[in-house]
C-alpha cells in the first residue's frame, strides 16, 4: 500500500511517500481502508519532535474515515463506514496517513452517511474536540458570553456555530485584520483583533467580563484570557496554536482571578460515541451545521499540506482524500 511515512524529526520534507505492507489483522484490532483524514496541528508538533514518546519512522495521523476491510471480532461488517480517532493512533502505532490502517477496536465508531469522503474526513477529531470543550469542560449555557481565542481555526469556527445554536453570544479573535470579515459573515457577534493582549478590548464590550473562554492559542495568551472572565467565569485551554507547550512563568494566586476557574480539555476516543457522531453528521447533511473546509489534498501532496498548515494559511480544516 501507499503511505506517508514521517522518517525522522524535522520539517515537512521528512515525510516521504513509500510503498509498505498492508498491516496484518489481529484480534482486537480493525483493518480500515482509509478514504480520507483531517490534518491536525498535534501531528505537526509530533513531526517537529515535540512528542517525546513517539519514535520514527512513523505513519502519522490521529484520525481517519473509511471502510472496514477486516474485523476479526465481527463487530463490524466488511464495507461498513467507520471513523477512527485518537487512542495513540499515529503515535504509538501507525495511523491514518495511508491507504490502510490497523487500529484498536475501541477507537472505531460506525456511521452512515451519503456525504463526500472529503467532508466526512473533516469531522471526527474536530467534532470530538469542540463538543468536549464546550459541553464537558466549559459546560456552556444559553445566555452566556463565549470568547473564542483562535477563531479562524477549524475548531474555532465550528465552536461558534454550536455555541450560537445553543443561545450564546460569541466574541471571536483573529490576529489577521483581513479575516475579520470572514468571522462576522460566519456569525460571530463581535470580532477582536488579537495582538496578544485583548482583555481591555473585551472589557470595552463587556465591562464585567465574559462567562467562558475557549483558549485555542494556548500558553502564549492564557494569562490574558484569564483576565477576560467575569466573576466565577471559566477558561478552558484546548489548543496550542501558538506552538508553545510550556509557560515561562505562572502564578496561580495572581494570574487566575479570584473565583475564576481554569481547566483543560485533552479529548480521547472515550469522549465520543457513535450516537454523538451520527447526530452531528446528520446535522451536517441537513445543513444546520456547516463545516469550514479550507483545502482538500491528496496523499501524494501531504508535504505541501503540512507546509500549508505550518504557515498558518488555513481558514478552516485541511483534509486529505485518498
Amino acid at each position: 500500500m501507499k503511505a506517508a511515512v514521517t522518517t525522522k524529526v524535522g520539517g515537512p520534507n521528512v515525510i516521504e511517500i513509500q510503498k509498505v505492507p498492508i498491516p496484518s489483522t489481529k484480534e482486537g484490532w480493525v483493518l480500515i481502508k482509509v478514504k480520507a483524514f483531517g490534518l491536525n496541528r498535534s501531528e505537526l508538533f509530533t513531526r517537529q519532535g515535540h512528542s517525546p514518546s513517539v519514535t520514527f519512522p512513523r505513519i502519522q495521523g490521529i484520525e481517519c474515515v473509511g471502510l472496514v476491510e477486516n474485523d476479526p471480532s465481527n463487530t463490524f461488517e466488511k464495507g461498513q463506514q467507520v471513523a477512527a480517532i485518537m487512542g495513540e493512533m499515529g503515535r504509538n502505532f501507525d495511523g491514518g496517513y495511508a491507504e490502510y490502517t490497523l487500529v484498536p477496536l475501541e477507537i472505531v465508531f460506525p456511521f452512515e452517511s451519503c456525504l463526500p469522503w472529503s467532508t466526512l474526513g473533516a469531522i471526527p477529531e474536530m467534532f470530538q474536540t469542540v463538543s468536549g470543550s464546550l459541553y464537558q469542560a466549559l459546560e456552556i449555557k444559553k445566555g452566556e458570553t463565549l470568547l473564542i481565542r483562535g477563531g479562524t481555526s477549524s475548531i474555532g469556527m465550528l465552536a461558534w456555530q454550536l455555541a450560537k445554536s445553543d443561545g450564546l453570544t460569541v466574541i471571536s479573535t483573529t490576529r489577521n485584520p483581513e479575516k475579520e470579515k470572514v468571522l462576522l459573515e460566519n456569525g460571530a457577534d463581535h470580532v477582536v483583533i488579537d495582538n496578544g493582549h485583548i482583555s481591555s478590548q473585551v472589557r470595552e464590550i463587556y465591562p464585567e467580563g465574559v462567562s467562558k473562554v475557549l483558549e485555542l492559542v494556548g500558553t502564549q495568551t492564557l494569562k490574558d484570557s484569564l483576565q477576560c472572565i467575569t466573576t466565577k467565569g471559566m477558561v478552558c485551554m484546548t489548543g496550542i496554536l501558538g506552538s508553545e507547550w510550556t509557560m515561562k512563568a505562572f502564578t496561580p494566586m495572581g494570574d487566575i482571578p479570584s473565583l475564576g476557574r481554569l481547566t483543560v480539555y485533552m479529548g480521547e476516543s472515550k469522549n465520543l460515541s457513535k450516537e454523538l457522531l451520527q447526530s452531528f453528521i446528520s446535522k451536517v447533511e441537513e445543513g444546520s451545521v456547516r463545516l469550514n473546509i479550507d483545502s482538500i489534498f491528496t496523499l501524494d501532496n501531504i508535504v505541501e499540506a503540512h507546509e500549508y498548515m505550518e504557515q498558518n494559511l488555513a481558514k478552516g480544516k485541511l483534509v486529505v482524500e485518498i
